[in-house]
Formats: structure tokens, C-alpha cells, sequence
């Protein structure tokens, strides 16, 4: 548990710890006492070597212990908030995995889907079961293979149930997981245009007179404007996007990014196979694939997110393990004054122990 200097509820309680050198000095002024005291003995060496050289060192122990504890409680008293890095509450995470008919090729053995899935699935095991994941499957188009949901076990069969197809629509996979995570926010990927390779284009890939935030509701009736918020501040959800190739359909994947930005969710990529490309068969035809990640480092940095990349299936593994590690942390202000006053009582019973043991008195 990491956090930062605290700031203070109460800051004008600080000034109790003015008390801390009137203590010191107070102690002082008894050990000078007890010195004076021993003088009427009739030997103080005989003293002095019954109590050991060891003796006058251990006897300022104790007192220090027990003043730690004293200034503990006083910051304690004083209600310090820091940041802290804690468990996630209720965030919810959309895996978005390329299908794409690439995805067989054995570069990553056994093969990239294969490797993907059995990393998934790995990665649901990690995660904390109050996090919610969904799955967006993505090929020629994209799917909805599983709604956010807390059952692992739906999570893996939806996995398990993948079928490779023809395309890579990148930007789709992205839009679809914006749409899961806001149902209510008017998000229609069926309005918005193929980007560069496909057909329905108007201006900037767009259908005519259709833009990629519609001003509209699907009644007609107007919709209240949409107020981009600062990329990477939602908090509540995070997009990992996995895939093997360069997009050839759909929405433009910088697009796509740029709506998740708008909206502060962060999308982390993760580029799987080799970067100079393989050639594969499927279904009686040929193509080479290549990894595309400038692509994928665009958004990764475009919504304040990481690229990853992962050439082997013990490279994705890990991958997942950061990620879910990351993911399921949140840095939240909160009050540390319990803290404080645990170690407050700590110090005090050490001290008190300690003198016990030593003296066979409590100070």
C-alpha cells in the first residue's frame, strides 16, 4: 500500500506537536534527577557495574519508542488523508479480440487464437470477482460474444465458442466495447461509415451528413449534447484490445480511439504475432499479414492507455498478468488517521514490553 505525503482534515492540531519537545526535555530532566539522587549511595560505581555499560543505552529506548507513539497519535489526531492505491470497486473491463481469419497462423504457438484464448481465460482466473468483464469479439464485423458479467464461467465459454472469419474491423471492436459499457449514451455503430476501405462514404469516411457522434436519438427527438471529458479519466472501465493485424473494414481505428478518449475511457492494446508478418491459407485463399503497430500505439497513446506487445504465447501471458494487476487497482483519497493511531499502539507496546523485560518496570 503506497500513498503520497498526506494532507490533514484538522491541520491546526499540528500544533499539539509542539508538545513533543516538553516531553523530551521533561525526560531529560528525570534522568539528570535520578542522577543526583544516586549520588548519596555509598559507592555509585559499584551502581554503575551492576547495571552494565549496555544499561545506559537501553534505558533511552524505551522513552524514544514511547514518543513515537505519542507523535503518531498526534498526526493521527490531526485526520491525514493521502493517495492510496487500493482494490478496485466495481470497475467493469471489455476485452475486444481480434477473430480474424490471421488468427490461425502458428507463429505463436500453438496458434494465435489458441494462445489468446488460453491467456484470457488465465486472465479472468487473476481477476477479483467483484470486477465485471464483457467480451467484443471483432473479424469482418463485431459481436457482443458476452455482456459485463461477474461469471467467469460464461466468460470462458463465450471464449471457448470463437470462430475465426474474414476482415479485421479494428475500429468496430472498439465502438461496439464504447456501446456495451454506455448503453444509454446513443453510441450506433450501425450509422457510422467504413473508413477508407469501405463503400456508404461520404465525407472523411463518414456517411453524408452523418457524423461519429450522432446529434440525434434513434425517435428523432434531440439528445443532449455530448461534453468530451479528458482522455483516461473514466475510472469505472478500461478497453484491452488484442489483435494480429492491420485493420481492413469497418470504422477507422483512430476514429474509434478518439470516441473512447472523448469519453476518458482508456484502451490498452496488446499486438500479438510477428511484426514482419507471415503468410497464411484460409478457405482457399492466400494473404500476408503483418502487424500493424504504429496503429496500436496511436491508441493506446491517444487514450492515455499502453501498447503491449506479445510475439510469444509466454510474452501474451504476462501481458495479462500486468494488466490485471494494473486494472484492478485504484489510487482513492482516503483517510490514513486508523493507520496512524495502529502504529501508535504498536510503538506503545514495544516500549512498554521493552522495559519489562529489560528493567522489570514500565519506564
Amino acid at each position: 500500500m503506497n500513498f503520497l505525503w498526506p494532507q490533514f482534515l484538522w491541520p491546526h492540531l499540528l500544533w499539539l506537536l509542539l508538545i513533543l519537545p516538553l516531553l523530551v526535555l521533561l525526560h531529560l530532566w528525570l534522568l539528570r534527577r535520578k542522577q543526583q539522587n544516586a549520588v548519596r549511595y555509598a559507592s555509585l560505581s559499584l551502581i554503575r557495574e551492576a547495571l552494565g555499560s549496555g544499561n545506559s543505552f537501553r534505558r533511552h529506548i524505551p522513552p524514544l519508542l514511547f514518543l513515537w507513539a505519542i507523535a503518531a497519535m498526534l498526526l493521527a489526531a490531526a485526520r491525514p488523508v493521502a493517495v492510496i492505491a487500493l482494490p478496485s470497486n466495481g470497475q467493469t473491463i471489455l476485452l475486444a479480440m481480434d477473430v480474424s481469419g490471421s488468427m490461425r497462423a502458428t507463429d505463436v504457438l500453438p496458434s494465435r487464437i489458441v494462445a489468446a484464448q488460453t491467456a484470457a481465460k488465465a486472465f479472468l482466473a487473476q481477476l477479483p470477482r467483484q470486477v465485471k468483464v464483457g467480451i467484443v469479439a471483432f473479424a469482418g464485423s463485431a459481436q457482443v460474444a458476452q455482456i459485463p458479467t461477474l461469471n467467469r464461467e460464461d466468460l470462458v465459454s463465450a471464449i471457448d465458442r470463437f470462430q475465426l472469419q474474414r476482415g479485421t474491423a479494428i475500429g468496430n471492436g472498439l465502438v461496439l466495447s464504447l456501446a456495451t459499457l454506455f448503453p444509454d449514451a446513443g453510441i450506433d455503430l450501425g450509422q457510422m461509415g467504413y473508413g477508407n476501405n469501405g463503400s456508404n462514404l461520404g465525407n472523411g469516411g463518414r456517411p453524408r451528413g452523418m457524423a461519429l457522434e450522432q446529434s440525434q436519438t434513434q425517435d428523432g427527438k434531440e439528445k443532449k449534447p455530448f461534453i468530451p471529458v479528458a482522455p483516461g479519466s473514466y475510472a469505472s472501465a478500461a478497453i484491452i484490445l488484442l489483435t494480429d493485424g492491420q485493420r481492413t473494414t469497418g470504422v477507422d481505428s483512430l476514429e474509434a480511439a478518439k470516441l473512447a478518449a472523448d469519453r476518458g475511457v482508456r484502451v490498452y492494446t496488446v499486438g500479438i504475432g510477428t511484426v514482419n508478418g507471415e503468410t497464411i491459407g484460409f478457405e482457399g485463399w492466400s494473404m500476408r499479414v503483418r502487424l500493424d503497430e504504429e496503429t496500436l500505439k496511436a491508441i493506446a497513446t491517444k487514450t492515455q492507455a499502453d501498447y503491449f506487445y506479445a510475439g510469444t504465447a509466454a510474452d501474451l501471458q504476462k501481458v495479462y498478468e500486468h494488466l490485471s494487476s494494473r486494472l484492478t487497482v485504484e489510487k482513492k483519497e482516503t483517510e490514513v488517521s486508523a493507520l496512524l493511531a495502529l502504529i501508535a499502539a504498536a510503538l506503545a507496546l514495544l516500549s512498554a514490553g521493552l522495559s519489562l523485560w529489560w528493567f522489570n518496570r514500565i519506564m
